[in-house]
């Protein structure tokens, strides 16, 4: 992993120069709790200035890393990072609770993070994502293998979600997803059954065979159902 994160650097610096203010790494990377093929990297860019060329600039960069399964940078300018976390306080969190400086200066260090919309955005990402979750089922719900594949692939950024609804309640919060799922079980009274059977089959705890798809699905659904109902209630 650090020899990626140290290529994925120099890539940068290449690409943008005197330009490049700080990457970032944040997420599970950040936090030790990286699970092989169905963990990714994500790392935050941030550029005294963006626009066209500096796109053109990262262009070959952000393809480069792609490839190598990886979600493309966040790029931003200094700019938008001091006065944007009222519009994405679930992410300005994660990253100032969390994260290793790759290169430049920590430009999270003394963060003040808006948390008017706090609440509606982990409640909008709940529904949005349980939205897609479902529309993405209806389309291999014959195929176990797709559907295990698929709630696998999801569970992590439900964990996340549920980390955050239980810091909006004033619970404690901690970052490794099976200790997240227990907690939930603790606070709000969700067994976190399917969370915990899919977190199994991503460490490769648990092999697919022994699991049955459909009845894991239903109660995955289940669950998230509980969780959005739970911050729904939250106090605005």
């Amino acid at each position: 992993m650090d020899r990626l994160l140290n290529q994925l650097v120099e890539k940068l610096q290449n690409a943008h120069g005197k330009n490049l203010r700080s990457v970032i790494l944040y997420g599970s990377g950040a936090s030790g709790d990286v699970h092989g093929v169905y963990s990714d990297l994500n790392v935050m860019c941030v550029l005294d200035k963006i626009g066209p060329k500096e796109l053109e600039a990262s262009e070959p960069v952000f393809k480069w890393w792609r490839e190598k399964g990886n979600p493309a940078p966040l790029l931003m300018s200094r700019d938008e990072v001091l006065t944007s976390s009222d519009c994405f306080p679930i992410e300005y969190h994660d990253i100032a609770e969390r994260h290793r400086v790759l290169h430049g200066e920590d430009v999270t260090a003394g963060l003040t993070i808006d948390d008017a919309f706090y609440r509606a955005q982990v409640e909008h990402e709940l529904r949005a994502k349980l939205l897609r979750l479902r529309q993405k089922a209806a389309g291999v719900l014959s195929d176990r293998d797709l559907m295990l594949r698929l709630m696998a692939d999801s569970v992590s950024t439900f964990c996340v979600l549920a980390r955050h609804a239980l810091l909006l309640a004033g619970h404690a919060a901690p970052w490794p997803k099976r200790e997240v799922v227990s907690q939930l079980r603790e606070a709000f009274g969700i067994e976190g059954r399917a969370f915990d059977m899919l977190l199994g089959l991503r460490e490769g705890q648990t092999r697919p065979r022994s699991l049955d798809p459909s009845s894991l699905f239903s109660t995955y659904l289940e669950e998230i159902a509980a969780l959005v109902a739970v911050v729904d209630r939250l106090e605005r």
